[in-house]
């Protein structure tokens, strides 16, 4: 079993994780942009032609499973991708938890890039599955940025900026880009507030990978083992960014063996 996964850098270790958690025995195609991110400044349509390319580069690999690990992919190429490979290839988007987070009830925030914070894709998972709760976007300037470099300094600085834009009451917050799940203790620790019942932190990284077996019709065997690793580079064959590796999520993936 072959399973693919796409973004512009880093923010897929997550999901890719996740995945390997489940199948140890899956062979991880990894599909990067260094070429051209961040691809969140981009125009969609530039965004777009760029998540093609990775996508196709993924492809070229025949894997069950292709996950776009990227909200703002899912965001504006969702539709490009899945017109372009199904059904010969299912193609599984990444979207912010708002649904399971407005059942909890509490209000909630949902931290998430300044280019989707307050987009209409947003607003309009918040309007369809978080109606009458109380919902604060918080916009989180610099911190995929920070995570794509392993830039401590840089990360500890965006995610304060980011916890106090994050009101007191805040009982649960959306992890609404992929790249914040790989610091969700720190982004824990910045927003607890004492004598409160602990944070709730909504990821989707579990949840996709679910969903990509089940759409391959294949279950969780997390004792099997034996997968490969490919990384591709703007198409061309390499490693892990070494910043992959100053996560836990990076170093579960350097133990397993390149593909040939």
């Amino acid at each position: 079993m072959k399973i693919a996964l796409m973004d512009s850098g880093i923010g897929l270790l997550a999901a890719t994780a996740a995945v390997r958690r489940l199948r140890p025995d899956a062979d991880l195609v990894l599909s990067l942009d260094p070429d051209g991110m961040p691809w969140g400044p981009r125009t969609p349509e530039d965004l777009t032609r760029r998540a093609l390319a990775v996508a196709e580069a993924a492809a070229a690999h025949e894997p069950a499973a292709l996950i776009v690990g990227c909200n703002t992919a899912t965001v504006h190429a969702l539709p490009a991708l899945r017109t372009l490979l199904e059904p010969a290839l299912p193609v599984i988007g990444t979207v912010p938890a708002i649904k399971p987070a407005a059942a909890g009830g509490g209000p909630f925030a949902i931290w998430a890039t300044p280019a989707t914070t307050g987009s209409p894709y947003q607003r309009g998972l918040i309007k369809d599955f978080a109606d009458g709760v109380t919902v604060t976007e918080v916009p989180c300037h610099g911190l995929a940025e920070a995570v794509e470099h392993a830039d401590e300094a840089a990360i500890d600085a965006a995610v304060a900026a980011a916890a106090a834009l994050t009101p007191d009451d805040v009982t649960t917050v959306v992890l609404g880009c992929t790249h914040y799940e790989l610091v969700a203790e720190r982004i824990r620790a910045a927003v607890q507030r004492p004598g409160t019942a602990p944070l709730v932190l909504h990821a989707s990284a579990g949840a996709v990978a679910a969903q990509a077996l089940r759409r391959i019709g294949e279950q969780p065997a997390p004792q099997a083992a034996g997968g490969t690793l490919t990384v591709l580079l703007s198409g061309r064959e390499g490693t892990l960014p070494t910043a992959a590796l100053a996560y836990e999520e990076g170093r579960l993936l350097q133990a397993v063996a390149p593909a040939h």
